[in-house]
């Protein structure tokens, strides 16, 4: 990837077909300290229905850092997700067995003509809409188990679900509904146009489901984590990995983490030369565990400030998340809290390490176990603990949380700001909580 002019703003509309890597096109390069903007299609259901795409989701081109080398990370402030979608379709998904070879969200051949990878046209609506451009063929590897449309108010605060006939009616101008992106290449998913669970009302916060830096080896975006990665191993398309051992190659962009929303911090590794920043898989709401493993896809514009920090070698994010957002146990000390721990040490001849701030180490694995243990690997190798002392912070002033099922989580602690100084992160930490 050629390099190119550092632009202190950057405005971002170009897309992969559902790949990340070293071989992808660059989008630009931002200034370190410099602010990208995005304007980003949906994520999962529109890529996973267009039989084209090499994965589950049309992230953005990568972005080049001016500054950033291997071993080094990047913060990522978000300052806004402002979504332009009027309305989505979601739900539970139902295989095409005969629409696909390993994986149904990599390898997508015609189930008539067996043509891989192939074009398709959209003809009507519903789930036989999309036709193989070379047969003729409903050639789409994904339908509904159960799903649902949803419709937006003015201000995407809530959502409803709406009967057969109103999502038929958001069906038929599914791309203006969805606000698809030019330079998009998915076939919108209200096309499908299910009406199960009509009248139900939902709240709406928009996150950023997958974003972060790009991993030293090409693979499909949506299993750039580890428990969507594990379709990987062993599969014979063509980015199929050979053992586990491979996939420690992933940056986890791919995190399903509801917190990574406007407000939130998100440190990344750095693993190839600029870092490759990218965005995507917008949704505009969640339930811890994405349960139903997809939620509401929405296109719309990301914008982050961007900062280079040299040094500091990651295997996976680590989240600030805003203070509203962190649990009651790993909330900043309040000064009457400070005082009375204080008090406390001096009554029982013990100093009090009351200077401490929140961190969220991200883990992903096969299952939340597997995702929890990584997490707790990745958070005893940033901070030169032992894993006993670890698990013992994050039990006493933090805890785990899950982002998806299978296999992603937020570990959470108060660490000692010291230990965050040393890692020239404290700064953060404090900017963040106005400690």
């Amino acid at each position: 990837m050629a390099q190119q002019e550092i632009q202190q703003e950057l405005y971002v509309d170009q897309y992969t077909l559902g790949l990340v890597g070293p071989d992808q096109e660059w989008a630009g390069t931002v200034a370190d300290g410099g602010t990208v903007t995005t304007y980003t299609p949906p994520g999962c259901w529109g890529p996973m229905i267009t039989p084209e795409f090499r994965g589950g989701h049309e992230v953005t081109r990568p972005i080049r850092v001016e500054g950033a080398s291997v071993g080094d990370a990047v913060a990522l402030h978000i300052r806004d997700v402002d979504v332009t979608s009027m309305a989505t379709s979601t739900g539970s998904m139902a295989e095409r067995e005969d629409a696909f070879g390993d994986d149904p969200f990599v390898d997508h051949r015609c189930p008539e003509c067996g043509t891989e990878w192939p074009e398709t046209v959209v003809e009507g609506t519903g789930e036989d809409a999309i036709k193989c451009a070379e047969c003729g063929a409903n050639a789409s590897s994904f339908g509904f188990e159960y799903g649902y449309t949803v419709a937006f108010d003015d201000d995407h605060t809530v959502g409803i679900t709406l009967d057969e006939d109103g999502a038929h009616d958001l069906a038929e101008t599914a791309d203006e509904v969805m606000d698809i992106p030019e330079n998009s290449r998915q076939h919108p998913i209200v096309l499908y146009e299910p009406g199960e669970m009509p009248g139900t009302l939902g709240r709406l916060r928009p996150f950023i489901g997958n974003v972060g830096t790009t991993p030293p080896i090409t693979m499909p975006d949506s299993h750039n984590a580890g428990d969507f990665g594990q379709f990987l191993i062993g599969a014979e398309h063509d980015y199929g990995l050979e053992s586990e051992a491979d996939l420690e190659a992933r940056t986890d962009g791919h995190m399903d983490v509801p917190q990574v929303r406007p407000g939130a911090t998100l440190i990344c590794p750095v693993k190839i030369d600029g870092a490759g920043i990218y965005v995507g898989d917008l949704h505009a709401n969640q339930g811890d565990g994405e349960l139903s493993l997809h939620t509401t896809d929405i296109s719309g514009t990301v914008t982050m400030d961007v900062d280079v920090i040299e040094g500091l070698e990651l295997d996976g994010p680590v989240l600030l998340p805003t203070a509203e957002d962190l649990p009651f146990i790993s909330k900043p000390y309040s000064d009457r809290e400070r005082e009375t721990g204080r008090e406390l040490g001096e009554e029982h001849g013990v100093d009090v390490e009351d200077d401490m701030g929140p961190i969220q180490v991200i883990g992903s694995g096969a299952t939340v176990n597997d995702a929890t243990q990584n997490a707790f690997d990745r958070a005893t190798e940033l901070l030169s603990m032992s894993e006993g002392e670890v698990r013992s912070r994050c039990t006493f002033t933090g805890g785990v949380q899950i982002g998806r099922l299978p296999g992603v989580v937020q570990l959470d602690m108060l660490a000692p700001m010291d230990v965050l100084e040393d890692l020239d992160i404290a700064h953060l930490v404090r900017e963040q909580y106005g400690l």
